[in-house]
């Protein structure tokens, strides 16, 4: 898969490499996202890490791909804003420290193996404290029976991002589609506050 990934964003451009998400944007013009210590996991080309630095965000963006941190540096300089771009796995972290308000994952969980998702949060919550605020975007939708064999690393099941989230976080669903046409079928989107006494 990292493979797959360094490839992609060396030599062509993503389908998804389509500026700022819009739920994010919304909330950052809305003010219910104010400036503040913030990370993209997965932040690919690094066009929310532009975004969030153009509006005072003191940004971070982490992914496992050297070619997409590449782009990403390259961008922040054109668009002549500072973001600390690191390398590294999200499942297994090595160089990412301290802990921010924000979180951003925008097609990063959803990407990972069911065992690598445990990991994956095993290694993301202690990037929180009390009152951190996790924006997550994943493809979910209720997979037919040919999706099955790969659904697992495409999307989330209907659910899981709750299941996997509310020991230790609030978590507002603030965005859905489902039974879209085509491929994918559906998305959500959750905003989600790190609870004071969670495990």
């Amino acid at each position: 898969m990292k493979v797959f990934y360094e490839v992609l964003y060396r030599y062509f451009r993503a389908p998804w490499d389509i500026g700022p998400r819009e739920e994010l944007v919304a909330l950052v013009e809305s003010g219910r996202l104010k400036p503040c210590r913030a990370i993209d996991l997965g932040s690919g080309t690094a066009s929310n890490c532009i975004y969030l630095a153009q509006h005072g965000f003191d940004v971070t963006g982490v992914d496992f791909a050297p070619a997409a941190i590449e782009k990403g540096k390259a961008l922040a300089k054109v668009a002549g804003v500072s973001v600390d771009f690191i390398v590294d796995d999200l499942t297994g972290l090595k160089h990412v420290n301290g802990t921010f308000d924000l979180l951003v994952d925008y097609g990063t969980l959803d990407d990972l193996s069911h065992k690598k998702r445990e990991h994956y949060l095993r290694n993301v919550l202690p990037l929180t404290h009390p009152g951190s605020l996790l924006l997550l975007y994943a493809f979910e939708w209720a997979p037919r029976w040919w999706e099955r064999p790969f659904y697992s690393t495409l999307a989330l099941d209907l659910g899981e991002a709750k299941l996997r989230f509310s020991p230790y976080f609030q978590i507002e669903e603030i965005s859905r589609n489902q039974e879209q046409k085509g491929f994918p079928r559906g998305y959500a989107v959750y905003l989600m506050t790190r609870k004071s006494n969670s495990p």
